[in-house]
């Protein structure tokens, strides 16, 4: 299936990104179990972590999901091209003079300043919902505690039609670290200060801290396979695979160089393959000399640099190789974050990153 969910060809250079559905619903369930008196929304910001925000977020709704989130009012579009009737919250703050770019779409902004709170209260009238985000460490977006707390009984609040206050966690996947405490605290002192409206601060980490969780959960990236608790097992199902044929195959002996600059050498002698996809197509130039392939099972190390169209493969110990045969990046025993470790990133970088080349196949 092609990213329009219509059979279509292979690639122009044979690399299929497979998106598995039931997979990231069944993510999805997971972690709307971990707190059963909240709702469980979904981010799906980047294109869906770059799946495809046009069939994540269906299958995200047909799961039972109803409450999403977007950076962008471009995003919020298209999730509302493709989610109707959903609540679309957009994270990123209120542009000046765009509130109703946002209330025409039904689109729900989540305000950072007091003056966008202003602004969407002389729009809103209480008609048109929208959310405030109180920065509680991550000094990035949103209120400030002080402004936040002084906002108690103010017709603002109502005027803007604010049903959800929410904040961002700095560090919520190493739990032992002791903002995660103090972010929770600041949170619970900005509820009091503002009854009646729900609260959300978990992300995907979030959501495994105590006391984090409150009426709205907000995963996005544990959706999509990451794991959210680094250095422990992974809760999450794989969704991303990512495959590519190989192009072509050679010998070559020792002393031989590949690559741009010939910054590897052979030291003996060894079976190539060279990969049609590169940085063009979302794989880090970091990857050169770090990462690696899977075929036929066998790991095979990249070559030299990472191209903008090709990489290189050592497949001297994988009797698989052959032109034609597939080549994984992405999936089976190379997981998201295996991929984001070897270069030097993290999986969400991986996965935004994935370009608009590959054929999408989504199954599930």
């Amino acid at each position: 299936m092609t990213g329009d969910g219509h059979p279509g060809p292979e690639g122009p250079h044979g690399a299929r990104l497979t998106v598995d559905l039931g997979a990231l619903a069944a993510n999805w369930g997971r972690l709307a179990a971990r707190a059963p008196g909240a709702e469980c929304g979904a981010v799906i910001k980047a294109d869906g972590y770059g799946c495809g925000i046009r069939r994540v977020g269906p299958a995200l709704w047909t799961a039972g999901c109803r409450t999403f989130f977007v950076a962008h009012l471009s995003e919020g579009l298209a999730a509302r091209a493709a989610l109707p009737e959903a609540t679309i919250y957009v994270l990123n703050g209120l542009p000046p003079g765009a509130a109703g770019a946002y209330a025409a779409p039904r689109l729900r902004p989540v305000l950072c300043s007091l003056e966008e709170l202003s602004e969407w209260a002389a729009l809103s009238r209480g008609r048109h919902p929208a959310a405030l985000h109180v920065d509680t460490g991550m000094n990035r977006l949103g209120l400030s505690v002080p402004e936040a707390l002084a906002l108690g009984g103010d017709p603002r609040i109502a005027g803007a039609g604010i049903d959800l206050v929410m904040s961002h966690f700095v560090s919520a996947e190493r739990p032992e670290d002791p903002v995660n405490a103090r972010q929770i605290a600041d949170f619970a002192t900005i509820r009091a200060a503002l009854p009646g409206l729900r609260g959300s601060l978990a992300n995907s980490s979030g959501i495994f801290l105590d006391g984090a969780r409150h009426d709205l959960l907000r995963p996005g990236y544990a959706l999509f396979g990451g794991n959210p608790t680094p250095g422990r097992d992974n809760p999450m199902r794989p969704v991303v695979r990512l495959r590519a044929r190989i192009v072509q195959t050679r010998q070559v002996e020792a002393g031989t160089s590949a690559g741009y600059n010939g910054l590897w050498t052979a030291p003996g002698p060894r079976r190539l393959a060279t990969l049609s996809l590169g940085y063009a197509d979302g794989l880090p130039r970091a990857l050169s000399g770090r990462g690696h392939a899977l075929v036929g099972g066998v790991p095979c190390p990249i070559l030299g640099l990472v191209s903008m169209d090709l990489i290189i493969l050592d497949v001297t110990g994988a009797p698989a190789a052959r032109r034609g045969a597939d080549a994984v990046l992405i999936g089976d025993a190379l997981d998201i974050d295996a991929v984001g470790r070897a270069a030097g990133t993290i999986g969400y970088e991986i996965l935004t990153r994935l370009g608009s080349r590959y054929v999408r196949d989504y199954v599930g």
